[in-house]
């Protein structure tokens, strides 16, 4: 589904965070919203989520207010992985998995089938299939992190929205959760993320959205965005922006002062 985000502006008491944002997102694709500390990214995020109201402005996908929606409906829209989920106490992956059909619950709709099918496929999609008994506190990092994109993917949403999705992964792991997120974009859903390092952001989205002080100051395609002057608008250093061997996504390289 496309995201059309017009005119939004969103505030917390005496700070306003996102300050006239326009951005169009095309179904399929995957969008990485970077930019330093404070700058509104996780705020548009929750924008997006209906977690935070805008001031103004309009977010809609499909030509649809998300703020329009019913809860219910929005959340049969938009899923969201938040920068730290925090699960029941003792829950297994399986059980946690089975929270993302929770939308599709209702006083006339139990359990069906096509929940256990929808958590399978999510699952085996994730490649945490075989944890599925095991409690989430028992895994390493980045297997919870995959467990829970599982969740997400059980919502079985066509928009999925990530804050930060390899916060304090190491690099494999941030890899592995990055490939996964890359193959649930080619399946069809659009992808919303906000991430920290702009290489990973070329190398895995196809758009980046630069955020600073609550505005948008570059919008594009990933790999043509990040350069050495974003970086000088985007985090005040110098830095050389190389071609990565191989596939020549762009990589990041502070100068040394």
């Amino acid at each position: 589904m496309d995201i059309r985000i017009s005119g939004l502006t969103a505030s917390y008491p005496g700070v306003t965070a996102v300050n006239g944002v326009d951005v169009s997102i095309a179904s399929g694709s995957i969008v990485a919203i970077v930019g330093p500390n404070g700058c509104g990214k996780s705020t548009l995020l929750r924008c997006m989520a209906r977690l935070h109201r805008p001031d103004s402005g309009t977010i809609a996908i499909d030509d649809r207010d998300v703020w329009n929606m019913r809860p219910r409906e929005a959340a049969k829209h938009i899923g969201l992985l938040p920068q730290a989920p925090v699960a029941p106490e003792a829950i297994t992956v399986a059980g946690l998995v089975a929270y993302g059909r929770h939308p599709h619950q209702g006083l006339f709709r139990q359990w069906s089938r096509s929940d256990a099918e929808a958590c399978e496929r999510a699952l085996a999609d994730t490649g945490v299939a075989e944890l599925a008994d095991r409690r989430l506190e028992t895994l390493s990092g980045g297997q919870r992190q995959r467990c829970w994109l599982a969740m997400v993917l059980a919502q079985d949403t066509p928009v999925v929205l990530l804050d930060e999705p390899t916060s304090a992964l190491d690099l494999g792991h941030a890899v592995e959760v990055l490939t996964l997120v890359r193959s649930v974009a080619r399946a069809g859903r659009t992808v919303v993320m906000v991430v920290h390092d702009l290489a990973a952001a070329a190398r895995y989205a196809d758009v980046v959205v630069a955020m600073r002080g609550g505005e948008v100051v570059d919008i594009g395609d990933a790999r043509d965005v990040v350069t050495s002057e974003l970086v000088r608008r985007l985090y005040d250093i110098e830095a050389d922006v190389l071609a990565a061997p191989g596939d020549g996504a762009p990589v990041v390289v502070p100068r040394v002062i």
